[in-house]
């Protein structure tokens, strides 16, 4: 998802105990959720998870530790040769389950789900291969936070905008909806030819947007009742019945979101989430940073076609992501993640887990 500015999160002094040994941290001051302090017992499905993935995951997640989780992450990197029991019992020892609620006492949220696309691309601009991806052009980047740029329409259409980006286009795809998700998903991978004739895979990353709110245009369908399925397949199975109406619908969002090109090093590790550290397919997940602090642990529990009961961990945001009980899944790269992803949309519960 692509970042947005977080405030910084305050985190009291721990005080100290009856023995005048030092507490563990005291949980964060966070403006729109309240942590209600737990048993595991109360955590559903709690020890269905064999953790497995989420280990590398979590180590990952120390190269950028917190201070409240300097000593949890030094402890975290004597547990490799661990087992599952051991490692299980240890993170009962050492981390305290919290009930994430919404400030007026509402436990109950939505999950949705983002992937990574892998799109075929061309360096240069030929026949099947003419819908840019552009990096930021100087006056994005020197824009102040909240002043808009050219709208998607304007970057489109308009002489002044078009002369703003020209030069600055990193790649070419097929197809306008393929562009369209790579702005809503913030990043992707391309196979991409280069004007030699070879090929090889990149990684484009979210670098900035035209600074205009994002507008779901599954919720333009909905709303119109042109479609009773906003899902990704459902919005691709609208427009190919009505192709007259592609711009009318892509327009209706006019953010529009600029690329940086990076090295893809290891195809099986996701992209960089807000927190900077790699996403992790099955266990990260994009949270409200004034909800959640990035980096913490989290025990998901969701319901619906897709039953999920995991740990996950607070990697990433995105400007849909708001309130307490919200959180977007990363599913991975590729069609597959995909179709997940356009479909994953359930109730949620979480709880945080916090050091003692």
């Amino acid at each position: 998802m692509p970042p947005s500015p977080v405030s910084p999160i305050a985190t009291a002094q721990a005080p100290l105990d009856s023995g005048g040994a030092r507490e563990g941290p005291a949980t964060p001051t966070l403006s729109r959720s309240r942590w209600v302090a737990v048993n595991w017992s109360d955590l559903p499905g709690w020890g269905q998870d064999g953790l497995e993935d989420f280990w590398p995951a979590a180590q990952r997640n120390c190269l950028r530790p917190r201070p409240a989780w300097t000593q949890i992450c030094a402890e975290l990197r004597e547990l490799d040769r661990a087992g599952s029991v051991e490692r299980r019992l240890w993170l009962e020892q050492r981390l305290k389950p919290y009930r994430i609620e919404s400030p007026d006492g509402r436990d109950q949220g939505l999950l949705t789900a983002y992937y990574e696309p892998v799109l075929n691309a061309s360096r240069t601009r030929r026949p099947g291969f003419e819908v840019p991806l552009y990096a930021p052009p100087p006056e994005v980047l020197r824009a102040r936070e909240g002043i808009p740029w050219y709208t998607r329409r304007e970057i489109e259409t308009l002489p002044q905008a078009q002369a703003a980006v020209r030069g600055r286009e990193i790649a070419f795809l097929r197809d306008p909806i393929d562009a369209m998700v790579l702005h809503i998903q913030g990043s992707g991978r391309l196979t991409i030819q280069e004007p030699d004739g070879s090929s090889r895979q990149i990684r484009l990353a979210f670098a900035a947007t035209n600074q205009h709110p994002y507008q779901s245009i599954g919720r333009w369908l909905l709303d119109r009742q042109l479609t009773r399925d906003a899902t990704w397949p459902g919005i691709k199975a609208w427009l190919a019945a009505n192709p007259q109406r592609r711009n009318e619908l892509l327009w209706s969002n006019s953010r529009y979101v600029f690329f940086k090109e990076e090295a893809l090093k290891d195809p099986g590790v996701g992209p960089n989430g807000a927190q900077g550290i790699p996403l992790t397919a099955g266990r990260s997940i994009a949270i409200d940073p004034q909800s959640l602090p990035y980096g913490t642990p989290v025990w998901l529990v969701s319901e619906g076609a897709f039953p999920l009961r995991k740990m996950v961990l607070a990697q990433d945001t995105g400007n849909a992501i708001v309130g307490a009980v919200r959180a977007d899944y990363y599913v991975g790269s590729g069609d597959a993640a995909g179709e997940m992803a356009g479909r994953l949309r359930q109730n949620l519960r979480l709880w945080t887990l916090w050091p003692r």
